[in-house]
């Protein structure tokens, strides 16, 4: 069976990671943008990766401008933005489509899963957020609505974390 662990993607700094450095691993895989009424998201998303990374958690962001062209900037802009507004400190990747005929291979993946609360099918919006388990299978998947420090989505999380 696929999972995350057999995709790879460019971080933010334009190296390539391989996400199987993540098995063992609960992640949160989040679609971002940095001009979007859900940008503040970015304060819940930091928060909760700094109550849980030292217990084996990564938020994984994934910078995408496909709605309302609201992530225009480069990699260096985003990152900047992201340090200065936010104090993001959890990992960033490169800007990459999620729907359609460019849509990365880690979307493609995610997309695919039968999930609850939110099932399969393509991104809305900014600010999907996708939990996927230690064994890379995807766990949860919650609709960019859901605040990242919303009860069902910690509870996700540390089911997945047990």
């Amino acid at each position: 069976m696929a999972t995350i662990h057999d995709l790879a993607a460019k971080t933010i700094d334009g190296e390539t990671k391989n996400l199987g450095d993540y098995a063992g691993k609960v992640l949160l895989v989040v679609n971002v943008a940095s001009q979007c009424g859900l940008t503040p998201h970015y304060t819940g998303l930091e928060a909760v990766y700094r109550r849980y990374k030292d217990r084996g958690f990564a938020v994984l962001g994934f910078p995408c401008n496909q709605f309302g062209a609201q992530e225009p900037g480069s990699e260096t802009e985003i990152a900047a933005f992201c340090s200065t507004k936010f104090d993001v400190t959890f990992p960033l990747f490169a800007k990459i489509e999620v729907n359609g005929p460019g849509r990365h291979a880690v979307y493609d993946f995610l997309t695919r899963q039968a999930t609850q609360p939110e099932g399969p099918g393509d991104i809305q919006w900014n600010f999907a957020k996708f939990v996927v388990g230690k064994d890379g299978v995807v766990a949860a998947r919650f609709s960019p609505m859901v605040e990242p420090t919303a009860p069902e989505l910690i509870a996700a999380i540390e089911a997945n974390l047990a």
